[in-house]
């Protein structure tokens, strides 16, 4: 199903000394986490948690992490995290981002893709009705 919508949502944070190499930019691997963070804050943003996804009886691995890097960030830049949906999730709910330093220079932009799993069953499954719902508010 095509969506001509999509939602984004946007979060704010400041690269951590902890988290640059001894080049001074913010390491590579730190983006999981800073994906992370715009991915929590936009389901918050619509009334879901991940707390509450567990609750229902679901996790959500990541299954698909891509990256692409244009510019490094440096200790105490502040980012721009743009974390974007555009279809409501099904067994698979796909995140896209992009994020930028305070200058509005895009620094890097990539795609998640977790995947629904039944806690108890430890199998893949559709996600929940209500979580459809609430994506599909947002897009519309």
């Amino acid at each position: 199903m095509y969506y001509c919508n999509m939602y984004f949502f946007k979060t704010k944070l400041r690269v951590r000394y902890a988290e640059t190499d001894q080049m001074g930019f913010a390491y590579y691997g730190a983006y999981a986490q800073y994906y992370e963070v715009g991915r929590v804050e936009l389901l918050r943003s619509i009334g879901i948690s991940y707390k509450k996804v567990e609750k229902m009886g679901f996790a959500l691995p990541v299954v698909n992490w891509n990256i692409s890097y244009k510019k490094p960030a440096f200790y105490d830049d502040e980012l721009t995290i743009k974390t974007i949906i555009k279809t409501p999730p099904s067994k698979t709910f796909v995140f896209d981002y992009e994020i930028y330093n305070k200058s509005k220079e895009l620094l890097n932009f990539g795609q998640v893709t977790l995947m629904f799993i039944n806690i108890k069953t430890k199998k893949t499954c559709n996600a929940p009705q209500a979580i459809v719902d609430s994506v599909k508010r947002k897009l519309t």
